[in-house]
């Protein structure tokens, strides 16, 4: 706050207000009254609402004229610092104001106000908001408008109805975004693959399991939607002060709480329990979390295997923070962040049948019948630790310090042998034995053994800087500087054995050995500058630059990239936005082993170039805003690491031996399409193709004979999804907005896919069905304290019901395929579908 220099004279004033309590000697001077004795900072805390009584989230709170402010969590509190500099019985107006809603004030009496928790109530804005220019709130209020990014509400992912309540669900309804698997919490970005994806948590960056092969094995996502503050995704030109990846950036931030807090959620599924709190003197908060999630509910449901299953799940999460050094007004000085992370998954079956009928021409359909023996198991043990110290030397230069540590233990065992038989199906409605076989095509049987034991450490170091020269938080000029160093150590054994049997031999081309021992060794260093420059009210330029070194391959790569976003000057809620950069992806243990289980060292970073052109408006519709973002980019690739999809696992090349394209457009449109609430709608078109060096097609002519061998031209990738579309829309009964409804509508047309090793049959003529699920949620908050004061602090405070009914028109959709032989040499592509229509039951208590 800035100094005035009649602050001095405040007692002088104060003696002369005060009321004459009897005649006045002019001979005798007034003692001097001892001011009260008052703390040096009042804190005003209260909460905001709706005008249907439910907590409103990033409400900006503050005293009018005065500088500071504070924001609103999830639960519709604040808490407001405001410096001793008043004087007692100060008349002051506290202001509240949210982008949809009519600005609430309320006059208060200092320091009387500060030891009361005040109620404020938002009611919405059915006027246009003319020409102010808005701007997106940040956790870093030095943020600059950025390309292709995405802020979320994290309590979507808290409702969004999926199978297990995982965070990624709410990332599939994002234009961009591609995910045919409702059981994986994996997903594409305009055209790329799910190991192309960056995740940080409080800036430290978390790896996913290697080993995982079928959605089934996996356990939930690392991010615990309870303990989210923000979220930010980005699908393309992001800024240089992210790491080494092609596709996308997904960045959370925990919470720092304010106050006590407490929740339970009990599913068919699973469940979860979280706490937070900070201590009375504020300098320490905390929060941690435990989930898990048994699956066996959903697996049931599956058509092609019957068996049984027992998956179970848990991790604990928990972040503290601690302020280490004085304060500078609201400003922390030295703090220290702890991150702390354990995962166990465990994942058994034992298969006992299966059947499945599928298409193999036109009109023709044939049915193949399973029986097994065996059974498979996948465990992994993931533990992760992580350290932030940061130091704010002034308000406009900080230093951060990260540290993490990853350790994980995964083994992979497997006997399955399997028995099937092929058969002819009538599909004609009007027969007698409609949808039963016909004729018996063929039988086989197959095998398949495993013994894959895998340990992973994963230790990073990085230093980073931010600097507003001028020491202004808000000036025109941001930079930001870092520097980062890894070690990774792995430890692989490999020991896999199958064969493939249907005429009573095993020829060698059915069968496949692979046994090896790897390692690797590896250290890695990394660095970046950016500046953020402010050019005025409606421009803003970001640009810098990105530098990777391997000490296995021995590449130092560099990564330049800007940022550009201008706001129209007559129009200020119409915004354009560019970008352009090169973006690496150094290789990681999982692109150097190729199918014969043999590390290649001489890999390179594989590139992509981003061009990326955005537009942004801001609509009025029914009195309410709405924001519709378009963006169309071009992504040209080289160094290309040809890769297969098998189920969620990827068959790398381990060769840079093709070079690709992507090329698309997204729109998202976003807004209160019932008051209170919001909803959005997304669309995406895509096309990505790849040239792999040295494959060839043998052609043929009219009667079978051989012609020749021709280069294979460019083929379609394996995440080459057309058209996208999802809905994502919430609803409440008029009357009782605590009777809520949700649906999340996902639609996507066919992927190619191609037998292994055979990539010049993925094509226009082998696509899979069209995804398409539909899952819808409908839930009643019970509020049991509104708008009174806990008596304690593990008091209910409201309970949470849901319903949902998931794949509710019960599509067939499919997962990936199987192939099998018959004595013919003729191969099937055998379809593994996903889930059929479940329901589930939720309950979530808070305190």
């Amino acid at each position: 706050m800035p100094s005035c220099r009649c602050l001095k004279y405040l007692p002088l004033l104060a003696i002369l207000s005060l009321p004459l309590a009897g005649p006045v000697l002019a001979q005798q001077a007034p003692a001097p009254a001892a001011p009260p004795a008052t703390p040096a900072v009042l804190v005003l805390s209260g909460t905001v609402r709706d005008a249907q009584g439910q907590p409103l989230e990033l409400v900006v709170v503050g005293l009018e004229g005065l500088p500071g402010g504070a924001t609103t969590g999830p639960d519709g509190t604040f808490r407001l610092r405001v410096l001793r500099a008043l004087a007692p019985g100060t008349r002051v107006t506290l202001v509240a104001r949210r982008l949809g809603y009519q600005p609430q004030r309320q006059l208060l009496t200092l320091p009387e106000a500060a030891g009361q928790p005040l109620q404020l109530q938002l009611q919405p804005d059915a006027h246009a908001l003319g020409g102010v220019r808005v701007r997106g709130r940040r956790a870093d209020a030095d943020s600059r408008e950025q390309v292709s990014l995405t802020q979320l509400d994290p309590n979507t992912a808290k409702v969004i109805p999926s199978p297990f309540g995982d965070f990624s669900a709410v990332l599939k309804t994002l234009p961009g975004v591609v995910s045919n698997n409702e059981l994986s919490s994996t997903y594409g970005v305009r055209g790329g693959n799910y190991e192309e994806n960056l995740l940080y948590v409080n800036g430290i960056e978390v790896y996913r399991p290697f080993l995982v092969t079928q959605a089934q094995q996996e356990g939930l996502s690392f991010v615990n939607p309870e303990l989210v503050q923000q979220v930010s995704f980005s699908t393309g030109g992001w800024q240089p002060k992210y790491g080494d990846k092609l596709s996308s950036v997904l960045d959370i931030q925990y919470k720092e709480p304010t106050k006590f807090a407490a929740s339970a959620t009990a599913s068919l599924v699973g469940g979860s329990a979280h706490v937070e709190a900070r201590s009375k003197n504020e300098r320490v908060s905390y929060l941690g979390g435990v989930r898990y999630k048994n699956a066996q509910y959903v697996f049931n449901s599956l058509r092609q295997n019957q068996g049984q299953y027992n998956p179970t799940f848990y991790d604990g999460q928990a972040y503290v923070n601690i302020g280490l050094g004085n304060k500078n007004g609201d400003l922390q000085r030295t703090s220290l962040g702890l991150l702390g992370v354990v995962a166990h998954n465990d994942y058994r079956f034992v298969p006992v049948s299966g059947q499945v009928t599928f298409s193999t021409a036109v009109n023709q359909f044939a049915r193949v019948s399973i029986d097994y023996q065996g059974r498979e198991r996948m465990q992994y043990d993931t533990y992760q630790g992580g350290l932030d110290l940061k130091h704010n030397v002034h308000a406009g230069l900080q230093f951060e310090l990260l540290a993490s540590a990853l350790s994980t233990r995964e083994f992979e065992f497997r006997d399955v042998e399997a028995g099937y038989r092929f058969a002819d199906i009538n599909r004609d409605p009007t027969s007698a034995d409609y949808n039963q076989p016909v004729r018996q095509r063929s039988i086989g049987s197959s095998f398949s053994h495993a013994r894959n034991d895998l340990l992973a450490r994963v230790y990073t170091a990085e230093l980073r800087g931010r600097w507003n020269p001028g020491g202004n938080p808000q000036g025109p000029h941001l930079l930001r500087w870092g520097v980062k160093t890894g070690r990774e150590i792995i430890d692989d054994r490999l020991d896999e054995y199958s064969f493939a049997d249907s005429a009573d031999y095993v020829p060698d081309a059915r069968r496949t050995r692979l046994a090896a021992t790897l390692g690797l060794n590896s250290q890695r260093t990394q660095g970046y500058a950016q500046h953020s420059w402010e050019i005025d009210s409606l421009r803003t330029l970001t640009y810098g630059v990105r530098a990777h070194y391997w000490s296995v391959n021995k590449q130092l790569v560099f990564s330049p990239r800007a940022q550009f976003a201008s706001r129209d000057r007559r129009h200020p809620d119409r915004s354009w936005k560019a970008a352009v950069g090169l973006y690496a992806q150094p290789p990681f243990y999982r692109e150097l082993r190729s199918p014969q289980g043999q590390l290649n060292l001489d890999l390179r970073a594989q590139k992509s170039y981003h061009f990326v052109l955005g537009r942004e408006v801001v609509l009025h519709l029914g009195g309410r805003p709405f924001r519709l973002s378009t963006e169309a980019y071009y992504k040209l690739l080289r160094d290309v690491v040809p890769y297969e999809i098998d189920n969620v696992r990827l068959r790398y090349a381990a060769q840079n031996s093709a070079r690709a394209y992507a090329a698309g457009l997204d729109a998202r449109l976003s807004g209160e399409f019932v008051r209170g609430v919001e909803s959005w709608l997304s669309l995406s078109l895509l096309t990505t193709k790849e040239l792999i060096a040295g494959d060839t097609v043998t052609t043929f002519d009219a009667q079978g004979n051989r012609t020749g061998v021709q280069p294979l031209g460019w083929i379609r990738r394996p995440q080459d999804q057309r058209l996208t579309a999802s809905i994502f829309f919430q609803d409440h009964l008029p009357d009782n907005p605590s009777v809520r409804g949700y649906v999340n509508l996902v639609f996507g047309t066919g992927l190619p896919f191609s037998p292994p090793g055979l990539p010049q049959y993925r094509g226009d003529n082998a696509l899979t069905s069209a995804y398409n699920r539909v899952d819808v949620g409908f839930s009643k908050v019970v509020s049991l304290r509104a708008g009174t004061p806990k008596p304690h602090l593990s008091s209910l405070e409201s309970l949470w019901l849901g319903l949902e009914i998931l794949n509710i028109l019960g599509a067939n959709n499919v997962a990936s395929y199987s192939y099998l032989q018959d004595v013919s040499g003729t191969t099937y592509s055998v379809p593994s579908y996903l889930s059929q229509r479940v329901l589930n039951i939720k309950a979530v208590a808070r305190f």
